[in-house]
């Protein structure tokens, strides 16, 4: 296994790829210690990424790492620091820092090192990244839900790139982030069933000097996962048919959420 092997599309037990955009634009494919992150260099931005979480050996890792560019890409194909300098913005990580931290422990400390590389950030409203809103207890949610029930993890998250988006020193701000978790729901001994949980947050509404109107001010919820898929333009293959609220959500009517306790993970 090499330092750098990243996303695992068998980690689950059946084959979840990477979700793609379903054009040909050029992408780079950036592996990293548990996760992968796939960069729209035009857009400076990923346009996907993908962790695997094995719950049942993370580590409570210090936090070290200092956010860097990417040597394996040219710097002006990254949005470094020069985006977020002198602002309400911040370094939004798209894989969370704790999320690939497991294993043996020098592996789990790079691990979470790597999240600090500019590709896996996007720029986030500071009320949006900072605040205990359910957007940053979604993970825990569903990890916790799987580590009761013996589960592995993999979460995919990214901005939702608009030809739209509001631009602000040359980059166009991503007004809304999707996530999926998805987890195998079979017992032990049974073959792997996939499960997964679709979300999108907006942050319209907190970028400053956009008339854009927004889809439903500050708020997250869950959606169907196909409705994702069009949102943001990848292909989510068979997270779309593994969605567990595909019977409970109804397009064009999206489940706002207030509490976690409304998620539908079953």
């Amino acid at each position: 296994m090499t330092s750098r092997d990243g996303y695992a599309a068998d980690f689950l037990g059946s084959a979840v790829p990477l979700p793609r955009p379903a054009d040909d634009r050029p992408l780079r494919d950036l592996a990293y210690p548990h996760f992968s992150v796939l960069l729209d260099p035009a857009r400076r931005l990923a346009v996907s990424t993908g962790v695997n979480i094995d719950g049942s050996s993370l580590r409570d890792v210090p936090r070290s790492g200092d956010w860097h560019l990417d040597p394996r890409v040219p710097a002006g194909e990254q949005a470094g620091n020069e985006l977020y300098r002198d602002n309400d913005y911040d370094r939004g990580h798209l894989v969370r820092r704790r999320d690939p931290g497991w294993g043996a422990p020098d592996r789990a400390r790079a691990a979470t090192e790597a999240t600090f590389a500019y590709p896996n950030a996007a720029p986030q409203a500071a009320a949006f990244n900072q605040s205990p809103e359910l957007w940053v207890g979604l993970e825990d949610h569903v990890l916790a839900y799987a580590e009761a029930n013996g589960r592995r993890v993999s979460v995919f998250t990214a901005p939702a790139l608009a030809s739209d988006d509001p631009v602000y020193r040359g980059i166009l701000i991503p007004r809304r982030f999707w996530k999926v978790a998805a987890w195998n729901a079979a017992d032990p001994g049974e073959s792997p069933r996939l499960a997964a949980a679709g979300f999108v947050l907006d942050q319209t509404a907190m970028l400053v000097r956009t008339a854009v109107p927004p889809l439903a001010g500050f708020r997250t919820f869950q959606v169907p996962i196909a409705d994702i898929g069009e949102l943001a333009g990848v292909d989510l293959g068979p997270l779309v048919a593994a969605d567990v609220a595909r019977a409970t959500l109804r397009a064009p009517e999206w489940m706002p959420l207030t509490s976690l306790s409304q998620v539908v993970l079953a």
